[in-house]
C-alpha cells in the first residue's frame, strides 16, 4: 500500500459487485475521506447508504463527479460514452477517471468520441477479479487480495494520474501492472470472455432440450463447476461480447474447428487423439494451478479468469 496515497472525494458510477468492493476495500484501508455514490437505481443507492458502502448519492451523474479528486466507472461498457458526455462538463481539471471494464479498446474509442482530447487524468483499468454474484450486497473488501489489476494507460496520461491509480488499488491488496490495450483485450478474450460465451452457450443448449428438465437434475458437480460463471449477469457479457468481438470471434472459430475435430475423433473412436488431447489438457491444467491460489470461500468463488490470472505480460514500454 503507499502510504501517500489520500483521497478527499471519491465519485463511484455504478455501484454493484466491483465497485462496491473496491468503496469497501478503500474505506479499511482509510484512504478515502468521503465516497458518493451514482446509479440509475435509487433502491441500489439507498442499500448500499444502508451498508456504509457510500457516504451519500446522486442519480445525475453530472452532480456527482462534483469536486471529486478520483472518479470510478464501474457500468457496462455499453454505457460508457453517455456517462463520459454526461460527466465531462463538470470533472474537475486535476481529476483521476479511470475504470474497471473488461474490454479496454471500447472504453478508450468512447472516451474519444466525447473528448476532444483525452484528459491526463485518465487511466483505464481492468481488475481481474469478481464473482459469479452480482450487486453491492455481494461486495466485500477483500476481493483483490493478491488479485491482479490491469492499467492500460494512453499516450495522454499523466505519470502522476497512473500512479496514483495505481496506489488505489495496491491500496486494496492488488498487484497492479501495465498493459498495451489491444494487448490486453486479446488475453481477455482467451481468458476470460471465452470461457463466459461457452459456459453460457452449454448452459443455452442443454435448456432448449426436451429432455432439460431431466438433465439438470442429474448435473453433478462437474457441470455446476464448468457452468458456474453462466450465472453472471447477462447485460455486463452481452456489453463485453460486443465490445471486444474481434478477439473474441477469432478465438470462437479456432476453439470451433478445434470442437469439431474432437467430435470426429468421438465419432470415428480415434482413441489416440483423445488421449493425446485429454493428457495434454490435464498437464497444461496441473501446471497452471500449481501456480495459482485457492479461490475465497463464502463470498463466490473466484477462479482464474476473475482472479489470479497469469497472462503473457506485454508492459508498456
Amino acid at each position: 500500500m503507499n502510504e501517500a496515497l489520500h483521497i478527499k472525494r471519491l465519485c463511484l458510477i455504478g455501484v454493484g459487485l466491483i465497485g462496491g468492493s473496491l468503496l469497501r476495500a478503500l474505506r479499511q484501508a482509510g484512504v478515502v475521506n468521503e465516497i458518493v455514490g451514482c446509479g440509475r437505481t435509487q433502491a441500489t443507492l439507498e442499500a448500499a447508504l444502508k451498508l456504509g458502502v457510500i457516504d451519500r448519492f446522486e442519480q445525475d451523474p453530472a452532480k456527482a463527479v462534483v469536486g471529486a479528486d478520483v472518479v470510478v466507472l464501474a457500468v457496462p461498457l455499453g454505457a460508457m460514452e453517455s456517462i463520459f458526455a454526461a460527466i465531462a462538463p463538470t470533472l474537475s481539471s486535476d481529476v483521476v477517471l479511470t475504470d474497471v471494464g473488461s474490454a479496454k479498446a471500447s472504453v478508450v474509442n468512447a472516451a474519444e468520441k466525447v473528448f476532444s482530447e483525452l484528459p491526463a487524468g485518465f487511466v483505464p483499468g481492468h481488475p481481474i477479479a469478481g464473482t459469479e454474484k452480482s450487486g453491492v450486497e455481494a461486495s466485500f473488501a477483500e476481493l483483490f487480495d493478491g488479485r491482479r489489476v490491469i492499467l492500460t494507460p494512453t499516450s495522454r496520461s499523466s505519470k502522476a494520474a497512473i500512479e496514483r491509480t495505481r496506489a488505489m488499488w495496491q491500496a486494496c491488496g492488488a498487484e497492479v501492472m501495465e498493459m498495451d490495450i489491444t494487448h490486453h483485450d486479446e488475453v481477455l478474450a482467451a481468458t476470460s470472455h471465452l470461457p463466459h460465451m461457452l459456459a453460457y452457450s452449454l448452459v443455452d443448449m442443454l435448456a432448449r432440450r426436451d429432455d432439460s428438465q431431466e438433465i439438470f437434475d442429474y448435473a453433478a458437480g462437474g457441470f455446476r463447476d464448468f457452468t458456474r460463471i453462466a450465472s453472471s449477469d447477462p447485460t455486463m457479457w452481452h456489453d463485453i461480447a460486443l465490445a471486444n468481438q474481434e478477439a473474441l470471434a477469432t478465438l470462437l472459430e479456432q476453439f470451433s474447428l478445434d470442437l469439431q475435430k474432437l467430435a470426429e475423433a468421438v465419432r470415428e473412436g480415434d482413441s489416440d487423439y483423445l488421449k493425446n488431447i485429454f493428457t495434454r489438457a490435464k498437464q497444461a491444467r496441473d501446471a497452471f494451478c500449481g501456480t495459482q491460489g485457492r479461490g475465497m470461500k463464502g463470498k463466490g468463488r473466484v477462479t482464474r479468469d476473475e482472479g489470479r490470472g497469469k497472462p503473457s505480460e506485454k508492459r508498456k514500454s
